[in-house]
């Protein structure tokens, strides 16, 4: 693209960006002629995919603004309209991140002006009361704004279609195609009134909803600090474990309510370092039975224990076994279906499965995927995402973990035991099964491309001293899964180990998610499986980054 053109497309965009802060930032671009700026905000477009839309806050094509949402909406709706859906219902969500109510009226006047009906949720609410009310309300599609646990200057447009679950192939390919082919926003047609803004109806029936994954009767005395993440989580989460009987969550007061600018974390995840301070610092001061933080749009479930072992006190459970725990749960529940789970999670559900007589699946990575499963009765991912009611909401639903969690936890405290007593039982039963993550965070995508690209070019034959005994290419599929830009190895030697890198759908990262399995006769033998899983992680992460070139 030439300077001519670069500032001709740049002058178009702005003739018709409907955003009285985009474009005075887009014109004071402009006037500074800052054409390096204006080449990487105009280089290309925002890629709609499975994950919807995701980026950073700002003006041009390659940012997230009201242009580019009108966009992505036409051609949902183009899309609907073709699958024969005129004049069907789309329900719309949004959290509480900068420009998330903007996005959300832009929707519904969109699919308004299309000839579709559209419904508001009342104000910023979980992403899982939006994925409950499409299916309760018989919408044909749904979209949630939100960027999840991303950076406080990104946004995100997460598309859902009449099932309750997020976008697959071909249909994110298909809108895509119908959002390349908006011309102009004049071509879009936007009134100002028309939709329907829900009452507190919806929320009500899925609190009522968030019962069913309790047993009646079951203990409810383990007492909790919560931590919102600056997030729409607090409101829901407090009103469901009041109903639950529950003692009420201590709050973690500085992060209790919603803040676009989350102040008080790098990052608004609970998994990344330093997030969960203050809920440690609480619970210090209050000795509850364990802590549980929502991510912001409050579709993820974070769970730490005591442990007098580390500092502070207080340890993050992974993913994982939040995941085991879960699943054990819903075993001495009776609880019958399919247990699912993505290939980055542990194999340890597996197990779990298999011995309690249930179903087992592995999908690809994201509940798009996971939610899909025939006979789906509970899923999970590592990345601290859980479905424990699947009729209910089909995806991750971090507020019916959190009640489910806290229900194990009142059961084991009746018995004067705890999650990490749990947890050991499950490693003697079923061996050690301990995880670990290598994310790398780049600023340019060519690294990710090239440590992929070193990866397939020299396959790693050893790693931690464990022979690599089957490496698979992803990108070509397998039985049981389509393909996806991925490697997974496994090794064999003195113990068993699982490797998969891949580069993030949603963030800026390569991501490798390891596994080791160590065999436990009793407990005696725990502290020592921990060492030695600890130093075989340690060595692969140092062998696979070598092998990546990074």
């Amino acid at each position: 693209m030439t300077q001519d053109d670069l500032l001709a497309r740049a002058q178009a965009w702005l003739a018709e960006d409907p955003d009285q802060e985009t474009r005075d930032e887009l014109a004071a671009l402009l006037d500074r002629n800052a054409t390096d700026e204006l080449a990487v905000r105009f280089g290309g477009t925002l890629q709609f995919g499975t994950a919807g839309l995701r980026g950073e806050l700002g003006a041009g094509p390659m940012r997230m603004n009201r242009s580019v949402v009108i966009r992505a909406a036409a051609g949902l709706a183009a899309y609907l309209k073709a699958k024969g859906e005129t004049g069907g219902l789309v329900v719309i969500g949004y959290d509480a991140r900068y420009k998330s109510a903007d996005f959300a009226r832009d929707t519904a006047a969109v699919m308004t002006g299309a000839g579709l009906r559209a419904a508001l949720l009342p104000r910023p609410l979980p992403t899982p009361v939006l994925a409950y009310a499409i299916r309760h309300l018989g919408a044909v599609a749904g979209v949630e704004v939100t960027a999840s646990h991303n950076p406080p200057r990104d946004n995100g447009y997460k598309v859902y279609l009449g099932d309750g679950s997020q976008i697959v192939p071909p249909a994110d390919a298909e809108i895509a195609a119908e959002i390349a082919a908006v011309r102009s926003l004049d071509d879009v047609p936007r009134p100002a009134e028309g939709w329907e803004t829900l009452g507190d109806e919806v929320l009500d029936a899925y609190l009522e909803r968030t019962d069913a994954v309790l047993t009646p009767g079951s203990p409810r005395t383990a007492r909790t600090v919560y931590t919102a993440m600056h997030g729409v989580g607090k409101e829901v989460l407090t009103a469901a474990f009041g109903r639950a009987g529950f003692p009420p969550p201590a709050l973690v007061a500085e992060q209790a309510d919603p803040d676009p600018a989350f102040p008080t974390v790098a990052f608004p995840n609970p998994e990344e370092p330093g997030a969960m301070d203050l809920a440690f610092e609480a619970a210090r001061a209050v000795d509850p039975d364990i802590v549980i933080a929502n991510d912001p749009d409050a579709d993820r479930c974070a769970v730490a224990v005591p442990d007098a072992s580390v500092d502070g006190g207080w340890r993050m459970l992974r993913g994982d076994e939040v995941g085991a725990l879960l699943a054990a749960h819903l075993v001495h529940k009776g609880a019958t279906g399919v247990f699912a789970e993505s290939i980055v999670s542990s194999s340890l559900l597996g197990r779990i499965a298999e011995a309690a007589g249930v179903g087992h699946e592995e999908t690809l990575t994201g509940f798009k995927w996971i939610a899909r499963v025939d006979g789906l009765r509970y899923g999970y991912e590592e990345a601290l995402g859980y479905c424990v009611d699947p009729e209910g909401v089909r995806d991750k639903d971090g507020i019916t973990a959190a009640l489910l969690v806290t229900e194990l936890a009142s059961v084991l405290k009746e018995q004067g035991r705890t999650l990490t007593d749990l947890l050991d039982d499950l490693a003697v039963a079923h061996g050690l099964h301990a995880t670990d993550q290598l994310s790398v965070r780049v600023e340019d995508l060519g690294i990710i491309a090239d440590a992929m690209a070193a990866l397939r070019g020299r396959p790693p034959v050893r790693l931690a001293g464990l022979t690599v005994v089957s490496a698979e290419d992803l990108t070509k599929g397998t039985e049981s899964l389509p393909p996806t830009d991925g490697l997974r190895y496994h090794l064999e030697g003195d113990y068993r180990a699982r490797v998969i890198v891949r580069p993030s759908g949603t963030e800026p990262k390569l991501k490798c998610y390891l596994e080791v399995v160590v065999p436990v006769a009793d407990a005696s033998e725990l502290t020592a499986a921990r060492a030695t899983a600890a130093e075989l992680l340690a060595a692969i992460k140092r062998d696979l980054s070598e092998a990546a070139g990074l």
